[in-house]
């Protein structure tokens, strides 16, 4: 594993929840020191979605920020402003998820954080962007998967509306922050720059719509719930087998007759009814039909292996555990091992990527509340200024843990 390409970068994080925090870990896992705000009674939101839980620990909020450090402040008091003011001239990277004049009210608005660092990189996360009549309403993925059109789209033709349960928007959002970021880091590394970096559930649920939006301005037509499958291709959807579930997917002739092959049913790809894509597009509840009397007969297991013998692009509909179990999901690495005081057997989901064939991933656990708030903040606190009522309470409970 490594995690050092952002070595020397430090962010300063004022997010919570999902898309702000996704975004943050990927800057952790590359290698920034990623320093977490957080309110001294509770934290950060997540800490309390349980169940779920890992040794008395929400697994949401330790699936979304290993690789970084716990400060417990105030910033609704004058001395938890003035310490994260002073944090922000240490840093290179400044992001919040406040809604825009809350951020501005707080003093945590570009200006002011700015004004002491010129080439900081200010990122801030909105649920509806910094502009239009919604910009100041608090958005959660599912509302803005309510609001985009992607709960219209998803689920099959004639039940109500479903959202698509992992939550993209959020998790998009935070991964084009972190795009956003890296572009602002390197044009700073040429020009000394700082840049604004503005990324929104609302833009990105659009972003995902992108296919959707073209279908309907090129034809008129709103687009239909498809269950599995997809409005451009045919077979592309799962079909039932006589123990489970099957995806096929044939987005071109060549590959529809090699699944009529793999099936037994080598007929059906020169029946006139399913001869090209368009002709599969528009018939598809009768290719579904003929393709479900064979694939009905026959177990999942053996029909993955005859598709793939041809060449044939399937798979099997795995569940959480089976996927967690498969041999392709060990070799890849992505599930690593990552413990934690009260989890001695907590594993995390890394970043997908690798660079130079290694892993990228912190070594470092999600952090207790507060835990280096006494590290990071004493020696530059007045005697007045206690930033927040029991400020080095996380640190007091992890050395009282130890």
């Amino acid at each position: 594993m490594t995690s050092g390409i952002l070595e020397g970068v430090r962010v300063l994080d004022l997010t919570q929840n999902v898309a702000g925090p996704f975004c943050t870990q990927i800057l952790a896992d590359l290698g920034a020191t990623v320093i977490k705000i957080e309110r001294p009674d509770g934290g950060d939101d997540t800490r309390a979605w349980m169940p779920p839980e890992i040794g008395g620990e929400s697994a949401t909020f330790l699936a979304l920020n290993r690789g970084k450090r716990s400060i417990a402040l105030d910033l609704s008091s004058a001395p938890g402003k003035r310490a994260v003011a002073r944090l922000a001239r240490t840093v290179d990277v400044v992001v919040h998820s406040l809604r825009p004049a809350s951020a501005e009210r707080m003093g945590l608005g570009h200006g002011a954080l700015s004004a002491g660092n010129p080439g900081l990189v200010y990122c801030a996360i909105s649920a509806f962007g910094a502009t239009g009549p919604l910009s100041e309403l608090p958005g959660y993925d599912p509302l803005i998967q309510a609001f985009s059109g992607i709960m219209s789209v998803t689920g099959n033709e004639g039940d109500d509306p479903v959202r698509v349960s992992v939550s993209l928007v959020d998790m998009g959002t935070g991964m084009w922050a972190a795009i956003g970021i890296l572009a602002a880091l390197l044009k700073r590394a040429g020009t000394g720059a700082g840049t604004v970096v503005e990324a929104s559930l609302l833009d990105t649920s659009l972003s995902w719509m992108t296919v959707f939006v073209a279908g309907f301005l090129a034809s008129g037509k709103l687009p239909r719930k498809l269950g599995s499958a997809m409005a451009m291709a045919a077979p592309y959807q799962l079909f039932r087998t006589a123990d489970g579930r099957i995806f096929i997917g044939a987005g071109n002739d060549r590959l529809f007759a090699r699944v009529c092959e793999a099936i037994g049913r080598p007929e059906l790809a020169v029946d006139a009814r399913f001869l090209t894509n368009r002709n599969r597009v528009e018939r598809r509840s009768e290719l579904q039909a003929e393709i479900e009397a064979a694939t009905g007969q026959r177990p999942t297991l053996e029909l993955v292996a005859a598709l793939r013998a041809v060449g044939a692009p399937c798979s099997e509909l795995n569940d959480v555990a089976s996927v967690l179990g498969h041999e392709q999901v060990e070799a890849s690495g992505m599930v690593v091992p990552l413990p934690t005081q009260s989890a001695p057997r907590h594993k995390v989901v890394a970043t997908p990527l690798r660079l130079d064939g290694k892993r990228v991933v912190s070594r470092r656990p999600p952090p207790v509340l507060g835990e280096a708030t006494r590290e990071m903040l004493a020696d530059g606190l007045d005697d007045e200024d206690d930033p927040a009522p029991g400020w080095a309470a996380g640190e007091q409970r992890r050395t009282g843990a130890e």
